[in-house]
């Protein structure tokens, strides 16, 4: 299966993005935020034809790297993995485009669903995401995730390296 053709934009989103991740509360308050290395892509060869890894690190000097390996089904990248179940799926109501839309509940948290919005410029240099987080149907808090591409080739990548200053 060429999962590349089959969801266009996500393919756009193969390679390393460096950014930041901002997390306020349901009245706007900012409580945490850390820096950020994802690398996307979509392996030729093994179990899933999506993977993920996300690097995250923050000021005080702690880290952690999560991995989100996904499969294909019915047009969508399906999640099931020791942290999260849920889906990502091209919107194809954007006629430009550029939009992905994810679903996913917390494993062990089953009341804690999250619906995140990514989209990619037209350049594909950069990429904006937002997280809702809803506990018992109300939000809880939010997540403004701003993010540069930095390279297509991420089978070179050995870890977090994190270059430059925030993102404006």
């Amino acid at each position: 299966m060429d999962i590349k053709r089959r969801m266009p934009i996500l393919a756009r989103h193969e390679g390393i993005w460096d950014g930041w991740y901002r997390y306020y509360d349901p009245d706007g308050n900012k409580f945490d935020e850390h820096r950020s290395r994802l690398v996307c892509r979509f392996p030729e060869a093994g179990p899933h034809p999506y993977h993920q890894t996300n690097h995250y690190s923050w000021a005080d000097g702690r880290t952690e790297v999560r991995d989100f390996p996904a499969d294909y089904s019915y047009g969508r990248l399906v999640f099931d993995n020791d942290l999260i179940t849920g889906w990502a799926a091209e919107e194809s109501l954007d006629d430009l485009h550029r939009s992905v839309m994810l679903y996913w509940q917390r494993k062990g948290e089953p009341e804690l669903e999250l619906y995140e919005m990514i989209q990619i410029s037209d350049c594909g240099q950069h990429r904006h995401r937002v997280w809702h987080w809803y506990k018992h149907g109300r939000i809880v808090q939010r997540t403004l995730i701003d993010e540069r591409f930095v390279s297509r080739d991420w089978q070179k990548v050995k870890g977090p390296t994190f270059a430059g200053d925030p993102i404006d």
